[in-house]
């Protein structure tokens, strides 16, 4: 009797810790759960998986690529970049998951300054990514106050990224 309320409990604490780093997990990018474009493959969509595909990243970005509003296209100006295959997982990163409203950045600034921990390779480049967003509409602003929010905003996109890849400090070993 005790061994199966001990087995009961068990159970029951692992369900509550996977059910809490899960809620976790999607808290920062919830719609990256949801089904795109009808394809069951593009559930969590991440750009990024080889060293190959970060430099076809960095030569997007190099070559003006341009994340829109909501109302916008994706937009990258180089037709030879533009017509990869790999670039469509991307352009569904860029347009249905990152966040595109203020208030959702600024949500998303709150829980990653809340954070533990190193951040997932996916959460690492949604980041980074939704902190390009931030910075192209931040230029096209016109009110001194939306450029304000949309620069805290961005600064604390940066300071989230710079944090993650500071190494934390060793303490010291004493014999």
């Amino acid at each position: 009797m005790m061994h199966q309320w001990g087995l009961f409990i068990t159970v029951f604490y692992c369900q509550l810790f996977l059910a809490a780093a899960q809620h976790w997990r999607k808290a920062r990018y919830t719609s990256a759960f949801r089904v795109k474009r009808g394809t069951h493959s593009l559930v969590n969509p991440t750009f990024q998986n080889s060293v190959e595909d970060v430099n076809l990243l960095f030569e997007i970005l190099l070559a003006g690529m341009q994340i829109e509003g909501e109302d916008k296209p994706f937009v990258i100006p180089d037709k030879e970049l533009a017509s990869l295959r790999r670039v469509q997982k991307l352009e569904v990163i860029c347009e249905d998951v990152l966040p595109k409203r203020l208030s959702e950045i600024r949500r998303l600034t709150s829980h990653l300054s809340q954070r533990r921990g190193a951040l997932s390779r996916e959460d690492f480049e949604r980041t980074v990514l939704t902190m390009v967003y931030t910075a192209q509409t931040l230029v096209h602003t016109t009110s001194q106050h939306q450029k304000a929010l949309w620069g805290d905003a961005l600064l604390q996109l940066f300071r989230a990224i710079q944090e993650d890849l500071t190494p934390l400090p060793r303490t010291p070993q004493h014999n």
